[in-house]
């Protein structure tokens, strides 16, 4: 369990931290009205390059590590942290954490077993393996190679981030559980110019491995170029239409309109409060036959990845929509239980220092049977979308807003005209009822996705096959 093991190293040894510590901390944060407790142990190495115009301008390095520790008593949860990590530290924050219950039952802790050994992806820290002049290079390659691409090419701005986690997580009914988890990405934005009009395009890719595999294959070349393939698209690009139309959705990164509109809405704490658009509806049909929506942390090497989640539950993949019907929630332990229901491995958390909450891992709709230019095809008038940018969604309602920073006319049955400022406005629900055709073209993103809820951020992943939404409001420049 070289997990595990790593994690017991890097986190208990160097603190003089034991099993017999960790007894003694459950015995001062457990007893009368406590139901369950646990201590989430974290080590976060990270750093960051970024390159303007061929000029580095910002090298950055950051270690953080700490300790937090949760009391359970039915719906309330008592929370404290310590960035401080030795005996007198921990104790100390199992004791603020115990301080929030004092009736119900009494639930004393269970002998500590080592559970794990899932790999899907290696125990590595990526960033002493390459040197930095290297890591330097390959921004400053990409860099030169877009400026040779094409005399319109005013800015090139790169980054290169990368990290490791390695957390560890005892509870109260005796899991012990640990993780050591790398993550790689770069980012390539283009900004070119043309009789006065400039326009940009951004392309990026990351999972859980090395920067060796990160700068492989010539992987950096070829989203740079395609980061400028989109600036130079949005160069041509006509004011987008208004109104209600025909969209096609495009494979792949699209799938974020998916986690915004439809993901959220259905993990276990807005359904068990009752604030979920999808509260009450298990088992009724939520979406057109045919969609089918999952998501799955068990994917190899894939950013929303996770051998176990930051309460120790190994990663499933969990089906969400089957056919059209809704079957499940993504749980956490406390919304699982207060719904009587199973952990799905998705209880989530940014750091140490935050609360647990259900949160997506990699989220995506599976493969129909149609082809996308038969989709195309069948629109005599609509749009093809096939980037985004930024959006929001309402999840008591339902309601989103996203903006395509990539999208083109479709008339009669053939892509035309790219356009720009194109947003697309609906209800998450009522647009999974409208999906009429559903690509075989699964494909998931390449490694960018983050997720915002309640002040904390976590990697993601999101994936789609094209889409066919047979009426979806287009707000647009042009009436």
């Amino acid at each position: 369990m070289p997990h595990l093991s790593i994690a017991e190293s890097r986190l208990l040894l160097p603190t003089g931290l034991d099993a017999a510590a960790l007894e003694r901390a459950f015995g001062t944060l457990l007893g009368p009205g406590i139901d369950f407790g646990d201590l989430y142990f974290q080590h976060a190495r990270r750093e960051g390059w970024s390159m303007e115009d061929g000029i580095v301008k910002d090298g950055s390095h950051s270690i953080e590590q700490g300790v937090g520790v949760r009391a359970i008593s039915g719906e309330k949860t008592g929370f404290a942290y310590s960035d401080e990590l030795d005996a007198p530290a921990l104790l100390a924050a199992a004791q603020s954490a115990r301080a929030i219950a004092r009736d119900g039952r009494s639930h004393g802790a269970q002998a500590l077993q080592r559970s794990g050994g899932r790999m899907l992806y290696p125990a590595l820290d990526p960033i002493d393996a390459l040197d930095n002049a290297t890591k330097v290079e390959a921004l400053r390659r990409v860099d030169a190679l877009v400026r040779a691409l094409d005399p319109r090419v005013q800015q090139v701005m790169v980054s290169l981030s990368g990290g490791v986690d390695t957390v560890l997580v005892a509870r109260s009914d005796g899991v012990l559980a640990g993780d050591v988890r790398p993550l790689v990405r770069m980012n390539v934005q283009v900004i070119v110019e043309q009789n006065g009009r400039r326009e940009s395009g951004y392309a990026g890719f990351g999972g859980r491995y090395s920067y060796e595999q990160l700068l492989a294959d010539d992987k950096p070349e070829k989203f740079a170029r395609e980061a400028l393939r989109q600036a130079l698209v949005n160069l041509d690009a006509i004011d987008a239409p208004a109104g209600v139309m025909p969209v096609v959705l495009g494979n792949g990164w699209p799938g974020v309109l998916l986690h915004e509109a439809v993901g959220h809405g259905l993990e276990g704490d807005f359904n068990r409060k009752g604030t979920s658009t999808f509260a009450g509806r298990m088992g009724q049909q939520v979406a057109s036959k045919g969609v089918t929506i999952v998501d799955d942390g068990t994917l190899d090497g894939r950013r929303g990845s996770l051998n176990i989640d930051d309460e120790g539950t190994p990663t499933s993949c969990t089906t969400l929509i089957d056919d059209g019907i809704l079957v499940g929630y993504m749980q956490d332990t406390l919304n699982a239980r207060l719904m009587g229901m199973a952990p799905t491995g998705n209880g989530r958390r940014e750091s140490f220092a935050h609360l647990v909450m259900p949160r997506m891992t990699n989220t995506y709709m599976r493969a129909g049977s149609h082809d996308p230019e038969e989709m195309i095809r069948s629109v005599k008038k609509g749009l093809y979308a096939v980037n985004f940018g930024g959006g929001q969604v309402d999840i008591t309602s339902g309601k989103y807003v996203f903006s395509a920073t990539e999208a083109y006319l479709i008339e009669d049955g053939k892509i035309a005209a790219p356009v720009k400022g194109a947003t697309l406005i609906g209800n998450g629900p009522e647009t999974m009822q409208k999906v009429a055709m559903i690509g075989h073209d699964l494909a998931l993103d390449d490694g960018v996705g983050i997720c915002g809820k309640d002040g904390q951020s976590v990697p993601v992943g999101v994936g789609q096959p094209s889409l066919l939404i047979s009426e979806l409001t287009v707000g647009g420049t042009q009436a």
